[in-house]
């Protein structure tokens, strides 16, 4: 039997899905996503999610209840660990629970603990779980993993080749033709933050975008080859717990360093534990690179997009006056 896989288009799923979309069609499954994020989808996340949670939190939510009529599971894995060295935040290790037990309709979850530092745990043993679910042989269980371990290394070389993730998942996984890079302008900025808020146009008001026609080029963190972000050494005692801070913080450090964009921007979001501590961080950071401005932009589901575009524009002309662009 062909199930219907539901798989929400927000958090880990624009860093995991083409994986993810790999494993399942090579068991069969059909995948279905929820699509962009709306309006709509948000409100029904904000009445649905505690009042206390991330804007992300409340983002994943309507975008899992949009897909509860359509699906057979939907996939919300348990993410603690891929890297043996930091863990993800909160929200990515109680997702399954926040599903299954807090909202007001009941939804079939599947549920699966990674965490590869743990051999019960690892990428093998979750992918297996999953098909063996499913009854599938352990030879198709087997193909289909490799088939998602490949489709995971070539989303990192399109990150790494300058492609954002929308454009190398739409690439990877539905055959669309990778978009020119646009025209480089006069200014070059990197945008930092977690790929759910920069790379989701609504819940960033299409920052991206609004940078590229205002003349700037902007990279991102996934942009930065891994090993690069990896030579970053901090002045912290101990590493960022968080996988995405980690990376966001590191990314901060690596563009400050390199000194080869003319601006960075924070994009972080109101309510974020992680991110009270990774912005000051690189705030602190700014100070000692004083020929990088730096500005950080807190969204929440409040924020009124006039607001966003006023702060964006004033900051890019500050910088380019700076420069004499």
């Amino acid at each position: 039997m062909q199930y219907k896989i539901g798989i929400p288009a927000s958090l880990m799923y624009f860093t995991q899905y083409p994986a993810w979309h790999a494993f399942f069609t090579g068991l069969g499954m059909q995948v279905v996503t929820s699509g962009a994020t709306t309006k709509k989808l948000l409100d029904q996340g904000v009445k649905e999610a505690l009042a206390d949670a991330c804007l992300p939190v409340k983002v994943y939510i309507g975008h899992v209840l949009s897909l509860k009529d359509k699906v057979d599971y939907l996939f919300v894995p348990r993410i603690v660990c891929l890297n043996k060295r930091t863990i993800y935040c909160p929200k990515f290790l109680g997702m399954p629970d926040m599903v299954k037990y807090g909202l007001s309709c009941q939804l079939p979850v599947l549920d699966t603990w990674i965490d590869v530092r743990d051999r019960k745990t690892g990428l093998w043993p979750a992918y297996k779980s999953i098909g063996q679910f499913f009854k599938k042989p352990l030879r198709q269980i087997a193909r289909a993993y490799w088939q998602a371990r490949r489709a995971e290394k070539a989303l990192t070389r399109l990150l790494t080749r300058g492609y954002f993730p929308p454009a190398a998942l739409a690439h990877l996984t539905q055959g669309k033709p990778l978009p020119a890079r646009p025209a480089a302008g006069n200014l070059t900025f990197a945008v930092l933050g977690y790929p759910y808020l920069v790379h989701d146009p609504f819940v960033s008001f299409d920052l991206l975008g609004k940078l590229n026609r205002l003349g700037v080029r902007v990279y991102t963190m996934e942009n930065v080859p891994v090993k690069a972000l990896q030579q970053q050494d901090s002045e912290l005692d101990k590493t960022m717990f968080w996988t995405f801070s980690d990376l966001a913080l590191k990314a901060a450090f690596y563009f400050f360093r390199q000194r080869r964009v003319d601006g960075i921007i924070h994009l972080t979001a109101f309510g974020c534990g992680p991110d009270s501590m990774v912005d000051k961080l690189m705030e602190l950071t700014a100070h000692d690179y004083p020929q990088v401005p730096f500005m950080s932009l807190t969204i929440d589901e409040h924020s009124g997009e006039a607001g966003v575009m006023t702060r964006l524009e004033a900051f890019v002309d500050m910088v380019r006056r700076k420069k004499g662009a």
